[in-house]
């Protein structure tokens, strides 16, 4: 008979050869900027998540830099939209100004810039909507590369284009390249889900729909068998890293794309997920310990780096 248990009886062993582990620097923390003075605001669906205006962003970055969490993936939240989402692309927009405040405040953090027009377009949507209704493909494009270009001007680390528009990363590595940022990686919301564990995070962004869902163009949660293609081809068009969205019931998603790609996976543990996690754990149903077990998940069935809204409860009680 086979003595299994002597690689889990004796501690010493058992932690020394363990295949998964999962360190400070895996973890992206989300960051939303808002418009106005003095704003420190949550949603009830995550109220311990905040919204920051910028003259109050600093104590928000003096607790992440205080554990050593240096990356950070912004969003941004205007005052105001239109059909377009002309605040996003602006020079003044929230975003930008926000790359500068963090910058000036310490270099050393990592910003990554979610680039998308939902949060500031008044129909909540993606691109922009053409007179059938329906959101225009290329046009919108165009625009999100207006985006990045944008944010890499401010000073941006990385861009994530996360709009699920056909040709969307080539347009962007284009207007980079061409712009003298040859070396500005892309992270592509390459396997994004059209997904109901998104909710909370539409409260807190402002980004919901106004009329329809995003069917039309995020990914059938239905079907796994053309992620690779999905993956392969946005590393064709100049992607860096790809990323699974959500992440808890598509480890499966994951576990293909970490096979069908040679790039970095990143996998987004969204908002639907941290607020049933935290609900389970605040009832007394599960032990917190739940947290850190999730991550380990994530990274065994291929994940890189983790996007998630626990990052500061893991280093301060994991790592």
């Amino acid at each position: 008979m086979k003595r299994f248990r002597r690689y889990r009886i004796q501690d010493a062993l058992r932690v020394s050869i363990r295949e998964n582990t999962l360190k400070k620097e895996d973890l992206i923390t989300p960051v939303f900027v808002i418009e106005g003075e003095n704003v420190k605001t949550a949603t009830e669906a995550m109220p311990e998540l905040y919204r920051y205006s910028l003259d109050r962003l600093s104590e928000e970055l003096e607790t992440l830099r205080g554990l050593g969490l240096f990356k950070i993936i912004l969003f941004g939240v205007p005052k105001v939209k239109d059909a377009v989402g002309s605040q996003a692309y602006a020079e003044d927009g929230i975003v930008q100004e926000a790359i500068r405040v963090i910058k000036k405040f310490d270099a050393r953090f990592y910003v990554i810039t979610d680039i998308c027009l939902c949060q500031y377009t008044d129909h909540g949507h993606c691109g922009v909507i053409d007179l059938m209704g329906e959101v225009e493909n290329d046009r919108s494009v165009e625009l999100i590369s207006q985006i990045a270009l944008s944010h890499a001007k401010a000073g941006a680390d990385m861009v994530a284009p996360s709009d699920m528009m056909d040709g969307r990363i080539a347009g962007i590595r284009n207007i980079l390249d061409e712009n003298g940022y040859n070396y500005l990686p892309i992270m592509a919301y390459s396997l994004k889900y059209c997904s109901n564990y998104y909710g909370p995070f539409r409260a807190i962004a402002d980004s919901k729909p106004q009329f329809g869902s995003r069917d039309h163009y995020q990914m059938d949660y239905h079907n796994s068998r053309g992620a690779g293609d999905v993956a392969r081809e946005d590393i064709a068009q100049g992607a860096d890293l790809v990323m699974v969205k959500p992440a808890m019931i598509y480890l499966d998603i994951v576990s293909k794309i970490r096979e069908a790609v040679n790039v970095p996976v990143v996998v987004y543990n969204v908002s639907g997920e941290y607020a049933l996690l935290s609900q389970g754990i605040k009832s007394g149903m599960v032990n917190e310990s739940i947290i850190y077990e999730t991550m380990i998940g994530f990274k065994r069935a291929g994940a890189d780096l983790i996007i998630t809204y626990f990052s500061k409860e893991l280093v301060e009680k994991w790592l």
